[in-house]
């Protein structure tokens, strides 16, 4: 399928999803992190859920990087220039949600994206060669075009993988693991 017909197959299954079904899931997902082989790694950027978007809560991640003594870093977008600012989760982090409904931080500690080891990216849907779809802005690809190549990228995902998607381009960051509530996929 391409992306487009992905994005409204993904949203449309998404937006069918029940508020018990969808903290169920995400507590799975959760777990299911355990099994990967990341927890040397120090500095871990994770997306901030969009509740209306019914994504996956990340909530539950949170005290599992908190429990391994790792480094959470949190972004805010800039629309104009598609770009994020990387910033470092404390105790005092206040967060403002934009215009899109992403919870951000109004301000911070800035962590350059050198220092970040692992990225929980998110996804509308992927593929079994570890290709993503996003919402189509290209925030992440850009952000994970400057990584580090041995940056580990993790997708979450409520569904399994579809078989290919069609219209990938050379700007299309591949994940090297995604995330289920039933099981990792590595590529």
């Amino acid at each position: 399928m391409f992306k487009s017909e992905l994005r409204k197959k993904y949203k449309a299954l998404r937006a069918a999803l029940t508020p018990d079904l969808i903290e169920a899931q995400s507590l799975a997902i959760a777990n299911q992190l355990h099994s990967l082989d990341i927890w040397n790694n120090t500095y871990f950027h994770l997306f901030l859920t969009i509740a209306e978007q019914n994504e996956i809560d990340t909530e539950y991640i949170l005290p599992i990087l908190s429990g391994k003594d790792k480094e959470i870093v949190v972004s805010k977008s800039d629309f104009a220039t598609h770009k994020m600012t990387h910033y470092l989760l404390t105790d005092s982090t206040k967060f403002r949600k934009n215009a899109y409904n992403i919870p951000e931080p109004i301000d911070g500690i800035e962590v350059p994206v050198s220092k970040i080891d692992v990225v929980f990216v998110p996804l509308l849907a992927y593929d079994n060669k570890g290709n993503r779809v996003g919402y189509g802005k290209g925030f992440y690809d850009a952000f994970l075009s400057e990584c580090k190549p041995e940056t580990i990228k993790i997708g979450l995902s409520f569904f399994p993988p579809e078989l290919e998607i069609k219209d990938v381009t050379s700007d299309d960051i591949k994940l090297d693991f995604c995330v289920t509530p039933d099981s990792v996929h590595a590529f």
